[in-house]
């Protein structure tokens, strides 16, 4: 590969890196309150590195670049533009929040962000075990830091402690089996390890013992049982802002790092890292589909939420390879990435509301204060009203076309055991019905606890609405969004 193509594969995250550091030494200049230069450049940034990496993405070509190291293909880079997408609607929304909470003081929360976001493009892009480890240390050391940027508040600064200690034992355990991995084949190079792992001529049981701890410390950045206990508490302790911008474009990351690791990496090994995707995936529907209609705090609802949703993205995960065939891996991880990406994008517009409604000194995050939201504002009731539809899975909503190909996927195996995990699935899905709909039940039905009208910026109030609207028009024309992810992984697996 040329010099010229090697740099070719990395230009977006030379913008990024660029700008970020740019941005950071202009904003010591910068003396409004809300940071208003800081915010138009680092939206503009984005907003350019969105442009670039949707032109990578629907150029449709394979890049390998610097001594194989990363990899620029059409997955990696539309997970990239609608990561960095994620990340521009998040600042937008949060900005509001941060600035009423004291936390623009410096232009952090927009640095960070864009130096998180080179980490996801990092991990999104590499080919090398050591490329997507120093990804992933680089997001979660900027993550890290934005869950403290409260500094006074005593939730914020716990929230920190605890998702750093558990995100360092994450860290230890990938290296860990990273290193077993190395150990046994020779190479940190993804495509070398595939190759070594195919020929059969590599010791099983220390490769399954490096694939353990890999899992491990995937389902820890996925947030799925029994490596969730950081989620609730991160996700009620830190900012909202920050909590959304931990919610939305990192799950894109991780799931781009799954697909990199066990798939590209360790396919031969399916049989193997499968089973425990299963496990891993049955307890998350049952504990986080529980726990959750425990909840009072909207937030921690969310988070056991989310545990629940990414169960279901390991389902379709654990469907790819059956009996040692592969001729299902484009439907199964292609159905994974669709769910994955609406996913994400239903969490954009449900955070926004709850950004929203909180007002300098009330958060606006427990469950009774969305009484009577519709008598207040019928448009941000609505939103948040289609997005409950969504992540429980009602149609017309996304997230119904979501559920369904993922369960299509396991059905197709034709496997009595997917079969019986997919009416589990159902089964879990009417559980989490039940806490979803409470909140329709509570913004329609009962009366408002405060007369106050909810009000919002034009930029917040415009990319609300769109970003509502788009979770309803996906949900009744999800062909596009679910054959873009099918081509994108086609490409990935060469098929």
């Amino acid at each position: 590969m040329t010099d010229k193509l090697s740099w070719l594969a990395v230009y977006p995250e030379i913008v990024l890196l660029v700008m970020a550091c740019l941005i950071t030494l202009l904003d010591l200049g910068v003396k409004s309150r809300l940071r208003t230069l800081t915010y138009v450049l680092t939206l503009g940034s984005l907003g350019v590195v969105a442009v670039l990496q949707y032109l990578y993405a629907s150029a449709g070509i394979t890049i390998y670049a610097v001594s194989n190291m990363v990899l620029s293909d059409p997955m990696g880079n539309w997970l990239k533009c609608f990561a960095t997408l994620a990340v521009m609607v998040t600042l937008v929304y949060g900005r509001p929040y941060a600035a009423q909470r004291d936390m623009l003081r410096g232009g952090e929360l927009f640095s960070l962000s864009m130096f998180a976001l080179l980490g996801m493009f990092i991990m999104m892009s590499g080919n090398n075990f050591l490329m997507i480890y120093l990804g992933l240390e680089l997001l979660t050391l900027a993550s890290y830091a934005l869950v403290a940027l409260r500094r006074d508040n005593v939730n914020a600064t716990e929230a920190a402690m605890k998702y750093f200690v558990l995100g360092a034992m994450a860290s230890g355990f990938l290296l860990y089996g990273l290193s077993m991995m190395y150990g046994a084949t020779g190479s940190l190079d993804i495509n070398v390890v595939l190759q070594a792992i195919s020929s059969g001529h590599v010791n099983h049981q220390v490769l399954v013992f490096g694939l353990v701890f890999v899992v491990a410390a995937l389902a820890f950045k996925l947030g799925v049982v029994p490596f969730h206990m950081w989620i609730p508490d991160v996700y009620q302790g830190a900012p909202t802002a920050v909590t959304l911008l931990i919610a939305g474009a990192p799950k894109l990351a991780a799931f781009a790092i799954v697909i990199r690791l066990l798939v590209e990496g360790m396919l031969p090994l399916a049989i193997d890292w499968q089973q425990m995707l299963m496990v891993l995936s049955i307890g998350s529907l049952l504990v986080g589909n529980l726990a959750a209609i425990a909840q009072t705090n909207l937030k921690r609802m969310l988070a056991f939420s989310t545990i629940s949703q990414m169960g279901f993205v390991l389902l379709g995960l654990m469907s790819g390879v059956i009996n040692g065939n592969t001729f299902s891996t484009a439907n199964a991880y292609s159905s994974a990435m669709f769910y994955v990406v609406t996913y994400v994008l239903t969490t954009l517009a449900t955070f926004g509301v709850i950004l929203l409604l909180a007002r300098d000194g009330f958060e606006s995050e427990e469950i009774a204060d969305f009484a009577g939201l519709n008598q207040r504002s019928p448009l941000y009731a609505a939103i948040m009203g289609i997005c409950m539809f969504s992540l429980a899975g009602i149609p017309p909503m996304v997230g119904f076309y979501a559920k369904l190909s993922v369960l299509q996927a396991l059905i197709a195996s034709g496997q009595a055991l997917h079969i019986g995990l997919a009416v589990f699935a159902v089964m879990m899905s009417l559980i989490g019905a039940f806490y979803y709909l409470r909140i329709v039940k509570l913004m329609y039905f009962d009366a408002p606890i405060t007369a106050s009208t909810v009000s919002a910026s034009a930029d917040v109030r415009v990319v609300l609405s769109i970003n509502g609207a788009l979770v309803m028009i996906l949900g009744l024309f999800p062909a596009g969004l679910m054959d873009l992810c099918n081509r994108a992984i086609i490409q990935m697996l060469g098929v």
